[in-house]
């Protein structure tokens, strides 16, 4: 019984820690006219890189510096012996441009050319005035 137990606490420790990832701080902007992504359609090298409207660079809500995340870049180029891996980035609406453009210029500067922004169709928001 006891073995049972510890096992769902396992399980609910793992779960809950795949749920909290995500950035709660990233708003993003909506795109009513994109590409709508879901698991079977995203590649699974795909890299999400998140930024925060003060700036912040990060990976699973982990912070980066500019020199980590090239880093991280190229040690994913030499990984997949290839620069085709999809990039997302997943700006807050609020963010400055310049920053957005800071993290194009590191992907463009270590040959990755699949670049992307991530949105949302609708906010929750929209939903409840329509």
């Amino acid at each position: 019984m006891i073995d049972v137990v510890f096992q769902l606490i396992i399980f609910f420790v793992v779960t809950l820690k795949l749920t909290t990832d995500a950035n709660p701080d990233i708003s993003l902007e909506d795109g009513k006219h994109g590409v709508t992504l879901t698991q079977e359609n995203m590649p699974p090298s795909t890299l999400e890189i998140e930024l925060d409207r003060r700036g912040r660079i990060s990976i699973h809500n982990a912070t980066l510096s500019p020199d980590m995340l090239t880093r991280i870049i190229k040690n994913r180029i030499v990984r997949h012996n290839s620069n085709e891996f999809p990039v997302h980035i997943k700006a807050d609406r609020r963010s400055q441009h310049d920053q957005v453009k800071k993290v194009m210029d590191i992907c463009t500067a270590a040959g990755i050319w699949k670049l992307s922004f991530v949105a949302v169709q609708e906010h929750k928001s929209q939903k409840k005035r329509d």
